[in-house]
């Protein structure tokens, strides 16, 4: 695996596997390793010819400078899981390379960026995260990208994002790699104490809860909102949103009649931490699985 920090190097480096009609997968990222990234880079790597993996831990998209600051960062060890996953290229700029003196552009989306994460974190955030996704995938040119379920907003902007600006990426959304106790995996959670660490399963089991309520029977958004803020509640989390929204669109819905989602976003300490799961009656069940299988999950 090389290690590359200009984006001439990055350009460079796959000319030749370009005009040999290799195809590139990309699997961008902020580095702080866990198995929910290196899910994402076996994939990449059983689905194509050459694996990019960026780290670059993009200041645009944080509302909190004590955030940024804060967010974990060990290139070195990264460096070696992502060569251990059979990462090709492992492209990580500075700063300066990303965002040059006198950079002013920006991309923005529409509704989907202003509720949920966009309402809590500002529109600035998604606008971080489409501005420097849209120069990923213009350095790169890959056939394929690759995002977590557990950002589903995030990967929801960015079909958004491609489908709007006739991008000719595919994008390939993976399920959410959890821990044994139901936690999803988070480079944030690195941050939490013991307690705090046993606080924070109360978001996976809310997220059952809600699930639980569905499979038998009850499609009536705010009984199931209820019951699963009651379980954050019993575990003293500082919930900011549990919300049951529409796939596509990400706006809350009262009655689910097709396939849904509950998503939910909560402070355990001073860690933030967000979660999500999949709902549908049991009228669709089967025609859902069939779109998860597909790769829609």
């Amino acid at each position: 695996m090389r290690t590359l920090r200009t984006i001439a190097e990055l350009r460079a480096a796959l000319a030749q596997p370009r005009r040999e009609g290799s195809r590139i997968g990309l699997v961008p990222t902020m580095g702080a390793f866990h198995e929910g990234h290196l899910s994402l880079m076996r994939r990449a790597r059983e689905d194509n010819d050459v694996v990019v993996v960026s780290l670059f831990v993009n200041p645009t998209q944080f509302n909190e400078g004590n955030d940024l600051a804060a967010y974990p960062r060990d290139e070195n060890r990264d460096a070696l899981l992502a060569s251990d996953a059979g990462v090709d290229y492992l492209f990580a700029p500075a700063v300066e390379e990303i965002y040059p003196p006198g950079f002013t552009a920006s991309v923005s989306l529409g509704a989907i960026t202003e509720v949920l994460e966009g309402a809590q974190r500002g529109r600035a955030h998604f606008e971080g995260v489409a501005t420097v996704v849209t120069k990923l995938f213009n350095m790169v040119a890959p056939q394929v990208a690759y995002f977590g379920q557990k950002d589903a907003q995030q990967a929801r902007v960015i079909k958004q994002l491609v489908h709007d600006l006739d991008m000719q990426v595919q994008i390939e959304v993976c399920p959410i790699v959890r821990e044994p106790d139901g936690l999803a995996m988070s480079s944030r959670n690195v941050h939490l104490s013991p307690a705090e660490r046993e606080q924070a399963t109360a978001l996976s089991r809310a997220l059952r809860v809600a699930s639980d309520l569905v499979e038998a029977g009850e499609y009536e958004s705010d009984a199931i909102t209820a019951a699963a803020r009651n379980e954050l509640d019993s575990a003293n989390l500082d919930t900011e949103y549990f919300e049951i929204v529409d796939l596509e669109t990400f706006a809350p819905i009262t009655t689910i009649d097709g396939p849904a989602l509950a998503v939910v976003a909560a402070r355990v300490g001073s860690t933030r931490l967000i979660d999500n799961q999949q709902l549908s009656t049991k009228s669709v069940a089967g025609q859902y699985a069939g779109a998860v299988a597909a790769g829609s999950n």
